[in-house]
């Protein structure tokens, strides 16, 4: 369906921005691994807006846009700051911030508290701030805080903030009902159906066949920088080295085989097992005398079986195994026991125990000539994993110590290799088919987000597999020179060229459909190799899409007036959509009960949502909202690298 503008949608460029989780934006960055980057050149005195009267610290603006930032290249590693600002990340982290406030102060003054004790029990909950033993730990507490650029008086703040902000807002928009006639209405545009056209007036059928001047493409190149920008890259040396890699004498002398003989010397002295089968019973007077019968000849199945009990058989195993079975006492019994000899009954957790030996295996002692080889494997194993962690801990001493990379790997004999520049998802850039060593996979990470040059040790695989890397260089994100993508930069101002007279072309035939002439025919006058697609389809099938979107020109049509026609731009200059509407059909709600009770479920939240959003705007309207125009447009441009 659709298939000629698909492909325009399957880019990122295309995808949504879901910016929603911002409004508890203090309690998300704190439980999450994000770290934020502050930016210098204003000062402390410089402020964002003032809500009320009071200020919000234009520092609060820098570390909110950050973390948003990092918050959405968890689902798109490679978004760069630029490419976030340009799709509406950075107001949208503007206005989430002020709302926060105006909640925040409108609380306050209507009597609401949220106190140091109740701030401290939810900086207790956060899973970011507890250390090694899963406590609050107060060391973490505050890396964590520095390493996303705020202090503790910050953060307090902007956790009481949420805090108010639950208790203001929670019983106001909990769990709304949608009045029945409003679903009725909502869930009958479920069942309707659509039919009309799409054409797409593609930029390339207009686009000038000569290149520009060279005037004409860097004033062009200078305005859509943005659209060449380069994500983050940054290149890596790694050492990877392992259990299998380093050099270590693990090879036991025979005073150790002997000191080792003597210490498992039960171990290796005469010993057997006993094959058992038993069952049990409630108390010792039944105990002894099923036992009894036993020991007259019955089988000992048929004897539990009669009973009510079930009987079990196990394989042959120590005196210490069927004591953890049964318990220490029958274990005691059955191993005084002769084979095919009833054992006493004896006391367990589970009752009292009959039994029978079937089977005594009985192993001969082993000298330490004949225990040597399995000695040996065992102490050259544990001699090596010792050795290999003093090993690795002397490495990461020297790694910690600021020794450089290439120092240590020379010291014990490992290879440094070089990445190539690679994005944050690990793929290296222009060079498609490349692929890292798996070693540096589980590192990319924390590679991304490290500022020292200082080289870092991580255990990949537990105790065995290790890598020390370090960031060689770093490649900003930014747009390249006009010079290295040139061809590029002409295709993309002959689709802009291209662009303008596909509008007029689009005006054109919009005008004549309007004017009563079919759409096909208005296509054709323009003489044009136009794709066009005829459109029948449910709006049920377009909910069904959601996950992997639906195309924009689809979205205008089902938002459409029956018999009327509209135009749509298409994304980065590659043409105009012309929608026309021809029938609006709806089946019967009665044939479809259930789609009622559904929508008022589903529309629930956004019922939420919408009185949440008008109570914060009646609220801004009470305190009044200023905003610090000059200051906010500071921090955009120095975001995006422009000069001021």
């Amino acid at each position: 369906m659709i298939s000629f503008f698909r492909r325009f949608f399957a880019s990122k460029i295309g995808l949504p921005i879901a910016l929603a989780f911002l409004a508890l934006m203090g309690l998300a960055f704190a439980a999450s691994d994000i770290q934020g980057n502050a930016l210098g050149g204003l000062s402390g005195g410089d402020n964002m807006a003032v809500v009320g009267g009071k200020a919000i610290p234009i520092s609060e603006l820098t570390v909110g846009v950050n973390t948003a930032l990092d918050q959405v290249r968890q689902q798109n590693p490679t978004l760069t700051m630029p490419e976030f600002v340009a799709q509406g990340g950075f107001d949208e982290v503007v206005t989430q911030l002020i709302d926060r406030f105006v909640v925040g102060e409108y609380a306050r003054r209507h009597g609401l508290r949220a106190g140091d004790n109740l701030v401290n029990s939810e900086i207790l909950k956060i899973p970011a701030f507890q250390g090694l033993t899963g406590a609050f730990d107060e060391k973490t507490y505050l890396a964590a805080l520095g390493q996303r650029g705020l202090t503790d008086q910050t953060f307090r703040r902007g956790l009481e903030g949420d805090l108010l902000a639950q208790q203001l807002l929670a019983p106001a928009v909990a769990a709304p009902q949608l009045p029945e006639k409003i679903a009725r209405q909502y869930a009958s545009l479920v069942l309707e159906k659509r039919k009309g056209e799409i054409a797409l007036i593609a930029s390339a059928a207009f686009a000038p066949t000569g290149n520009p001047s060279d005037a004409q493409l860097s004033a062009w190149y200078a305005e859509n920088r943005t659209q060449f920008i380069r994500p983050e890259r940054r290149t890596l040396r790694f050492a990877v080295f392992g259990t299998e890699t380093l050099k270590v004498n693990a090879t036991p002398t025979p005073a150790e085989i002997a000191a080792r003989f003597q210490k498992d010397a039960a171990k290796y002295a005469a010993s057997e097992k006993r094959g058992l089968s038993s069952f049990v019973v409630p108390t010792q007077d039944a105990a002894k005398a099923l036992s009894a019968r036993i020991r007259a000849g019955a089988a000992l199945e048929a004897v539990a079986r009669e009973a009510g009990f079930t009987a079990s058989r196990a394989d042959p195993r120590d005196q210490a195994a069927v004591a953890s079975a049964t318990s220490a006492a029958f274990a005691r019994n059955a191993f005084a026991a002769a084979q095919g000899a009833v054992i006493e009954p004896a006391q367990g957790p589970l009752g009292w125990y009959v039994g029978k030996v079937d089977r005594i295996e009985r192993i001969a002692a082993r000298s330490l000539a004949q225990a040597t080889p399995e000695i040996t494997e065992t102490l050259t194993t544990e001699k090596r994993t010792a050795a290999i962690a003093d090993l690795v801990a002397e490495i990461e001493g020297e790694v910690d110590s600021g020794t450089a990379l290439a120092d240590v790997a020379k010291a014990y004999g490992l290879k440094v290799e070089t990445t190539p520049a690679l994005l944050a998802d690990g793929t290296a850039f222009g060079q498609p088919g490349a692929k890292i060593v798996p070693q540096l996979a589980p590192v990319l990470q924390t590679a991304f987000q490290m500022e020292e040059s200082e080289p870092q040790l991580a255990e990949v695989v537990p105790g065995k597999d290790f890598v020390i890397f370090e960031v060689a260089r770093v490649d900003e994100a930014s747009a390249p020179p006009l010079g290295e993508v040139r061809e590029g930069a002409i295709a993309g101002w002959k689709r802009a060229q291209g662009a303008l007279l596909a509008k007029q072309a689009a005006d054109r035939i919009l005008a004549k459909v309007r004017g009563g002439m079919a759409l096909g025919a208005a296509l054709a006058a323009e003489n044009k190799p136009f794709e066009r697609e005829p459109i029948d389809l449910e709006r049920r099938q377009l909910i069904a899409q959601q996950r992997q979107r639906v195309p924009p020109p689809l979205v205008l049509m089902f938002s459409m007036a029956e018999g009327t026609v509209k135009t749509l731009e298409a994304p980065r200059n590659l043409g105009w959509y012309v929608v026309s509407l021809e029938d609006i059909s709806t089946l019967p709600l009665d044939k479809a009960p259930e789609l009622v009770t559904q929508t008022r479920q589903q529309l629930g939240q956004a019922l939420s949502d919408e009185y949440r959003r008008q109570a914060t705007a009646a609220m801004r309207k009470e305190l009044g909202v200023t905003r610090n125009a000059d200051a906010i447009t500071a921090v955009r441009k120095r975001l995006v690298g422009e000069q001021q």
